[in-house]
């Protein structure tokens, strides 16, 4: 049996916050009474970093058969709800086989376990953090994680991640073995304001030819600006970000849409004397980049599209037409019905999207959770979100645990 159950709550003392999500806990496992947990997972909001080592004691202490992962992050994810600038916790606990997931981290290795997918917790200040990824990726049968960095504003106590321990630095998480089926997506918040290229001409992090053609010519053509005066058109550069793929992903190339292969980094810079942009990432010739924007419309079709998308492969029979069509619409239309091939999830977004890129608060928890019904759902707002072997930028990573047969 794979149960899930989660809690959320929020209150300006951490043990008071426990207590009450434990009271949430307790009462689902015993009605009906239920196989007990064996993973749980543990968000907080960065109010209670400073406390992170005691928090986590005592989850051990009221439920000692269960390993833990988790994060901190300026916000949080329970259900509908987000929290913001307040002390908030969500956990969520399953019943899943205790051989069919291992959780790791720096001081406790992965070793033989065989991993078909993994949730990876990281700090966001690693040293070589893409190759760290990447390596995790590589320990897996299939190549996919997905997860994030956990984040925190400054003075909080430092952007903390949780594996049967408190950790800084490094990653940690939980791979899960074949008997664990899972679906997860990729949901894009930025839309290109001009087409795809190829990255002809890089130096480290700076491009200096798009098809041919300057870089910096290309990015003024894209927003319509003066070539000859790009210093004059400052706070329109500053809004613009770069999506880039490695070269396989023709989604870029869409008009108005990116692929789930495409990685959003900042334009850190510009050299007008030689016609070139510098991005926030290493560039080489061969990668496909587009320039791009946030678009609030757009991050909401795309979270409307992967929660269908994950709706149809786990229940097929369930989202006719009519209610896909419904999902697109925000006037009060009532969750669907949970189905009943969906157990739990976790949803990692980006700290720059929430309720404000949403329109209001909890709004894009509400779109998640009129898409999937009421099921059981924790998650974070990152620093930075991982998906397949990449770190991303702008997007959320939505995983659905398929319900036991």
């Amino acid at each position: 049996m794979n149960r899930f159950i989660s809690a959320h709550s929020t209150h300006p003392d951490w043990r008071a916050a426990l207590a009450l999500a434990a009271q949430q806990v307790e009462a689902q496992l015993h009605a009906p009474p239920s196989a007990e947990p064996t993973l749980g997972w543990v968000y907080i909001t960065d109010h209670y970093a400073a406390q992170a080592a005691a928090l986590l004691a005592e989850l051990g202490r009221r439920w000692p058969a269960v390993r833990w992962v988790g994060a901190v992050g300026i916000g949080i994810a329970a259900g509908g709800a987000e929290y913001f600038g307040e002390p908030a916790l969500a956990l969520m606990l399953c019943s899943l086989p205790r051989a069919q997931f291992s959780v790791f981290s720096g001081v406790q290795p992965l070793g033989s376990f065989a991993a078909q997918t993994a949730q990876v917790h990281a700090d966001p200040s690693t040293p070589d953090l893409a190759a760290l990824i990447g390596e995790m990726s590589d320990r897996t049968a299939t190549g996919y994680l997905f997860g994030g960095l956990a984040s925190a504003r400054d003075g909080t106590g430092g952007a903390l991640h949780f594996a049967d321990g408190v950790f800084e630095g490094g990653l940690s998480g939980v791979a899960f073995g074949s008997g664990v089926a899972l679906v997860s997506r990729v949901t894009q918040g930025c839309q290109p304001v001009g087409p795809g290229r190829r990255v002809t001409l890089a130096e480290r992090n700076l491009v200096l030819a798009l098809d041919g053609e300057p870089a910096l010519d290309c990015l003024l053509r894209d927003l319509g600006l003066d070539s000859a005066t790009p210093r004059s058109a400052m706070s329109r550069l500053r809004e613009t970000l770069v999506g880039l793929s490695d070269g396989s992903d023709d989604a870029i190339g869409r008009p108005g849409q990116f692929g789930a292969d495409t990685r959003v980094r900042h334009l850190v810079g510009l050299d007008p004397s030689r016609r070139g942009v510098a991005v926030g990432d290493h560039i080489e010739p061969g990668m496909r980049l587009a320039f791009c924007g946030r678009h609030q419309e757009a991050a909401r079709r795309d979270l409307v599209r992967i929660c269908a998308e994950i709706r149809e492969e786990l229940e097929p029979d369930t989202l006719p037409l009519a209610a896909a069509l419904a999902l697109q619409r925000d006037d009060g239309v009532p969750p669907l019905p949970a189905a009943s091939g969906m157990a739990g999830a976790i949803y990692v977004s980006c700290c720059g999207r929430g309720g404000p890129h949403f329109g209001a608060p909890s709004a894009e928890l509400a779109i998640v959770r009129r898409a999937l019904g009421d099921v059981p759902l924790v998650g974070f707002f990152a620093a930075g979100e991982i998906a397949r072997r990449h770190l991303y930028g702008y997007t959320a990573v939505l995983t659905v645990f398929a319900a036991a047969p």
